[in-house]
């Protein structure tokens, strides 16, 4: 009897102790994708979109909405930071129906880019072949 209660403990130990830890949810994944934009890093931007995707089954048309830096988009924070690299990426790997729809504050970013006089930028002419 004893050597039951004591491998059953053992087991239960073991179970414990190789239990795999729980994943960390997508707001932590996606806490730094603001500077990685900003910065203006292709390569981490892709890796970032890699991992979320593998993750949690999410590309960037899913998340993109919830995400705001300083009260802008990922894409408007990529044109104001001059950021062409990652605002291009971006705007390929986005639908073109969400590119031409409204933003939180109701403009479109084709408005929002004229409005702001960026219509000069790679990032603005990468959206307006998509549109």
């Amino acid at each position: 009897m004893l050597k039951i209660v004591k491998a059953s403990l053992i087991v239960t130990a073991a179970t414990v102790g190789f239990a795999m830890p729980a994943q960390a949810d997508i707001n932590e994944a996606l806490a730094n994708i603001c500077t990685i934009v900003q910065a203006d890093d292709k390569g981490e931007l892709r890796k970032k979109m890699r991992t979320v995707q593998s993750d949690y089954r999410m590309k960037l048309r899913d998340y993109y909405d919830g995400i705001t830096c300083n009260g802008q988009s990922l894409i408007r924070t990529a044109l104001l930071s001059n950021a062409v690299e990652t605002g291009t990426l971006m705007v390929k790997k986005m639908p073109s129906r969400t590119l031409s729809s409204p933003e939180q504050d109701g403009k479109t970013l084709s408005a929002w880019i004229a409005e702001q006089g960026l219509d000069s930028s790679p990032i603005a002419a990468e959206l307006q072949e998509r549109l």
